[in-house]
């Protein structure tokens, strides 16, 4: 069965995660990812592993952004390696770049330049800030771009004394790979329908906006946000409540007149169904804190499997807080293919999480393990046309490096 992306070539010219994993969920749809890397590698393959301090783990910070792509070195910076990287262009249908305008402008590389090499070519660029404005040169992460910018550490930091907790790793990088590999899908869809190729803009800034768009649209209106409070929330099975052995459990009930009766008899409580404290929606909210302390003295008398066991049947929408190891082991990510097996260059074997769009009822699994730096380079330069006094010419002017 075809890829959405068979026959599309992709010259990367990126760094870190959020771009260069725009350019590994292409690979897993199919396309040819040419990741093009400076002699000394892409800077994230020297980045300080801290969810994996043993050897015997795969890296993620290399794996997850660079899986199934080929892997090339050029000086950019040199004569020889930007005329290797024009001739790679014109083979190519879409250039991807996380580098800054003044670094662009400094390389070559800007649209312009691209567009001389191979005029429909796309041109798809992220960065922390956007491409206009008084920030457009400045670098950026998406712990700054986006987690601090978005609102998103404010809004976590309200009610804690300590400030906001730490953001996951990759949060926005990884939303933000998402929207620009869409953006790059979308302008090859318009390049095949009218011809004319696309500029593609993607900021970790406007990722984290987009993120939270209820709260920014509706600042303007409010004095100022809640303190979130699980004891008082809008509908009490709509809520978060622990367990006996210290775990979570998720309810999420937005019709709470529907499911109230079936939900007592699940935590086998049919005296609250016509508890006048609790008996609609309008009542449960005027008493929401009664309700909430009631459900929480039910909760806590069982472990999370005891809760696991009485709501298997539960037409509700419900879940458990799951630790990251306990997804390795989930029926529903072995059924749906979530976490492909890969086998890296080093012959470890280990788990990969897929993109999350699937086609055809097929998972979409990497098409391999992230490259070893420079690994392709000259069996690319071949398939480009390059003879190999030519490869040997670039490489003896430092092109290569």
């Amino acid at each position: 069965m075809s890829k959405a992306f068979e026959g599309v070539r992709v010259l990367e010219v990126a760094a870190w995660t959020f771009v260069p994993v725009a350019g590994a969920m292409l690979a897993d749809m199919g396309a040819e990812v040419i990741k093009v890397e400076p002699p000394n590698g892409d800077p994230q393959r020297g980045l300080q592993n801290m969810l994996n301090t043993e050897t015997r783990g795969p890296n993620p910070f290399t794996e997850i952004p660079n899986r199934g792509k080929r892997s090339i070195t050029l000086d950019l910076a040199s004569e020889a390696g930007h005329d290797v990287l024009m001739r790679l262009a014109a083979t190519a249908d879409v250039f991807l770049t996380s580098y800054l305008p003044e670094v662009r402008r400094k390389l070559k590389i800007d649209v312009e330049d691209l567009r001389a090499a191979n005029p429909k070519i796309i041109y798809a660029r992220g960065s922390g800030w956007g491409n206009a404005g008084p920030m457009r040169n400045v670098g950026g992460y998406d712990l700054a771009s986006a987690w601090a910018t978005s609102g998103f550490a404010d809004r976590l930091s309200l009610g804690r004394p300590e400030g906001p907790p730490p953001m996951p790793a990759a949060f926005f990088d990884l939303q933000g790979g998402n929207t620009i590999a869409g953006g790059i899908a979308t302008a090859l869809f318009k390049r095949e329908r009218t011809g004319e190729p696309s500029i593609v803009d993607v900021s970790l800034m406007n990722v984290g906006m987009w993120a939270l768009a209820p709260d920014i649209v509706s600042a303007p209106y409010v004095e100022a946000p809640s303190v979130p409070n699980r004891k008082m929330p809008g509908n009490p099975i709509t809520n978060w409540y622990r367990t006996r052995d210290d775990r979570w459990i998720y309810l999420v009930c937005l019709q709470g007149d529907r499911f109230w009766a079936e939900f007592c008899g699940v935590i086998e409580r049919p005296d609250l169904i016509d508890d006048p404290r609790f008996a609609s929606a309008q009542l449960r909210f005027q008493n929401r804190e009664a309700c909430v302390q009631e459900l929480d003295a039910v909760f806590i008398e069982y472990t999370l499997e005891k809760w696991k066991a009485r709501f298997a049947d539960f037409s509700g929408v419900w879940a458990p807080a799951l630790k990251f190891r306990e997804l390795h082991e989930h029926p529903q990510v072995a059924a749906n293919g979530y976490l492909p097996q890969l086998t890296n260059n080093e012959g470890l074997d280990f788990r990969l999480v897929s993109s999350a769009m699937h086609f055809d009822e097929t998972p979409t699994a990497p098409a391999g393990p992230a490259p070893e730096l420079g690994q392709d380079t000259e069996l690319v330069l071949m398939e480009a046309g390059f003879d190999w006094d030519e490869i040997e010419e670039a490489r003896a002017r430092g092109g290569l490096g």
